[in-house]
C-alpha cells in the first residue's frame, strides 16, 4: 500500500486524509479564510498520530476545484510546498467528484449529478457516473445560473451537493438527492488511492487549480441591485 496525503479545501470543509500503513485516517474542520492557517499544523498532527514521517509519504493528493478561490489555492500550495521540498508527485482530485464519492458512498445511484454552491447566485455542476470500479466524466464542471441547471438535466436520477439547499427553489424537488455529506475526508482518502493506482502522478509544479469561474464577487452595485430585486 502506499502512503499518501491529500488535502483540499475547496468548500467551507477543510477536509484532510491519510493512507499509510494499511489504514485511512481523517480529519474534518471548519475551512474557509481559516483554512491557510490551520491546514499545515493539522496535516503535521495527523502524520504525528499515524507514526507516519513527512519522508515517507509516496504522493501528496489535493483538490483541483472547482470550489472557493481562496480554499483552492490554499490547498495547492500546501500540496506543492510539500511535494517540492520532499521531491514527491502530486495527484490532482476533482473536488466535485468527491461530493460523488461521499453519495455512492452512503447509497446512491451509479449516475450521479453533482450541484455545489458557488456563490453569488451561481452552482458549480457536473455529472459522473460510476462504471467498471470507477468514475467517468459524462459532463465536466461547469458554472450554471440555477434555472439553467435545472432545464439543463431535466429530472436526474440522483443528484448531490450543497445548491440542493441553497437553491432549492429554482432546482424543485428533486428523487434521488443527497443534499448531506458523510465524510468528505472518506471520499478524498478513496479518490486519492484510486488516482494512485491508475498511475495519475504529476510534478509538483503541475498542482494549480482548476477554475471554471473568472469572476468571483460581485460589486457593491451588483449586491445593491440584487437585495432590491430580492
Amino acid at each position: 500500500m502506499p502512503s499518501l496525503l491529500a488535502l483540499d479545501s475547496s468548500t467551507d470543509t477543510m477536509a484532510l486524509a491519510l493512507v499509510a500503513q494499511g489504514q485511512t485516517r481523517v480529519f474534518e474542520a471548519q475551512g474557509g479564510a481559516q483554512a491557510s492557517a490551520r491546514m499545515l499544523p493539522e496535516v503535521k498532527a495527523l502524520l504525528a498520530g499515524a507514526g507516519v514521517a513527512m519522508a515517507d509519504l509516496d504522493a501528496i493528493a489535493f483538490g483541483q476545484g472547482p470550489g472557493a478561490f481562496t480554499g483552492l489555492r490554499t490547498a495547492c500550495a500546501v500540496a506543492q510546498g510539500l511535494a517540492f521540498g520532499l521531491d514527491k508527485p502530486v495527484l490532482a482530485i476533482d473536488s466535485l467528484m468527491l461530493v460523488a464519492e461521499d453519495a455512492h458512498a452512503q447509497g446512491a445511484g451509479d449516475d450521479i449529478w453533482v450541484a455545489m454552491d458557488a456563490r453569488i447566485g451561481e452552482i458549480y455542476a457536473a455529472r459522473y457516473r460510476w462504471a467498471d470500479a470507477a468514475w467517468q466524466v459524462v459532463e465536466a464542471p461547469a458554472l450554471y445560473a440555477p434555472e439553467v441547471l435545472a432545464a439543463h438535466w431535466g429530472q436526474p436520477a440522483c443528484v448531490a451537493g450543497t445548491a440542493l439547499t441553497e437553491y432549492a427553489a429554482a432546482l424543485g424537488t428533486l428523487p434521488g438527492a443527497w443534499p448531506q455529506p458523510r465524510s468528505r475526508a472518506a471520499a478524498l482518502a478513496a479518490l486519492a488511492l484510486a488516482a494512485w493506482q491508475r498511475g495519475e502522478t504529476r510534478d509538483a509544479a503541475e498542482a494549480l487549480p482548476v477554475y471554471v469561474r473568472d469572476k468571483v464577487a460581485l460589486t457593491t452595485a451588483e449586491r445593491e441591485q440584487k437585495a432590491a430585486a430580492s
